[in-house]
Formats: C-alpha cells, structure tokens, sequence
C-alpha cells in the first residue's frame, strides 16, 4: 500500500499500534526507538507543559531517533500520557502500582492525550493529539484485586493500568473519544496525512 518505494517504519515495539497499522492495511517495520522516555520527560517536569505537549515531546523524541537512522524512510511514532488534573500518570511498575493506578481513577474522570508523529530524515513533518475522557465507575478495592488477578500482568502494559479492548472496560461508566486515541494511536488523523503526502494510495 505504500505508493512511493519507501519504507513506512513504526517507531514502536507496542503490538498494540502495530496490530492498528497491519489492519488498516499498512505494511510497516516496527522499529525501537533508543529513547529513555523517563530521562527524556525529567526535564518537562517544572516547564509547565501541559500533558498534551508532554505526549508531543516524547512522541517527536522516538520518531526523530528512528527517522535519523533511517533517512529515506517514513517514520510513524506515537506516545500517550495519562492526566488526572494536574497529576500525570506512568505505567505502573509492578501489580501494586497497577492496584494504586485504579483506586486513584475509580469514580473520577481522566483524560488520555494520544499524540502521533510523521518524520523523515530526522525533521519532523506532522504531529497531532487526540483526547479521550474517561470515567471510571466507583470501584470495591476487593473487585480490582480480583479484576488485576484476572487480567495478570497486561495491566502493566498502559498507562491507566487498563485495556479497553479488553476486560478493562468493564471498569468505566463512560467514554468520550474514538477508540484509537484510547488505544494510544489517533488512526484516522495519521491516515489523512500519509494519503495527503501520496506515502499510502488514496
């Protein structure tokens, strides 16, 4: 489907924006990107940017580090950042910060920012956020220990310790956002412009 020779490289190990791509037809390269996200945000911690630009920053980082080794290529990388008012939120380290994560969300609304970069050659030539808000029903702290029993160790795969893809979304009342901001890859947005730019046939 890729319309000019080049390849389409996905800045990503995530199976989760790969299995997005392959289905939409996209034949891509999964990629990873030689960013330490953590390091890389340290320094956004007290510049008062908001998490959406903290996605954009960290999304921009991973698909310039590809895109530099891989010049002639298209190089697609996408972050996600987690935000309860002013606190944001990490993947959780272990089944005990999962735990933390639900009981912190349950009953409240929080807002997942998807952002998703386009670079070649090290510039980058797109970038864009999404935002879903998400609200999670009250939850027994006896449910989310036999909900994280259930799901095992996937919680610690996202951000909000969920997938709503999967059991996760039993955990929500409700949701405002397309599914692939929620997934952490805003689709619709990213396949205009590579049709727009003649990358896929459209």
């Amino acid at each position: 489907m890729i319309t000019n020779g080049q390849n389409l490289i996905l800045a990503s190990t995530s199976p989760f924006r790969r299995q997005l791509l392959e289905n939409a037809g996209l034949s891509i390269i999964p990629m990873a990107p030689e960013v330490d996200e953590r390091a890389a945000e340290a320094p956004l911690k007290d510049t008062g940017l908001s998490p959406e630009d903290v996605a954009l920053v960290l999304a921009e980082a991973k698909a310039v580090d590809v895109s530099e080794r891989n010049a002639g290529d298209w190089v697609v990388a996408g972050d996600q950042t987690l935000s309860l008012g002013d606190e944001l939120f990490h993947k959780p380290a272990d089944m005990e910060g999962a735990r933390r994560h639900l009981l912190s969300l349950s009953g409240r609304t929080h807002q997942l920012n998807s952002a998703v970069v386009l670079a070649q050659g090290g510039n980058v030539v797109w970038r864009h956020v999404a935002i879903a808000q998400l609200t999670m029903r009250k939850l027994d702290p006896g449910f989310i220990g036999r909900h994280l029993s259930r799901v095992g160790e996937n919680a610690l795969n996202s951000v909000g310790a969920y997938q709503v893809e999967g059991e996760g979304i039993q955990l929500f009342e409700k949701i405002e956002g397309d599914y692939f901001t929620i997934v952490g890859l805003p689709l619709l947005p990213l396949l205009a412009k590579l049709r727009e730019l003649d990358v896929i046939d459209g």
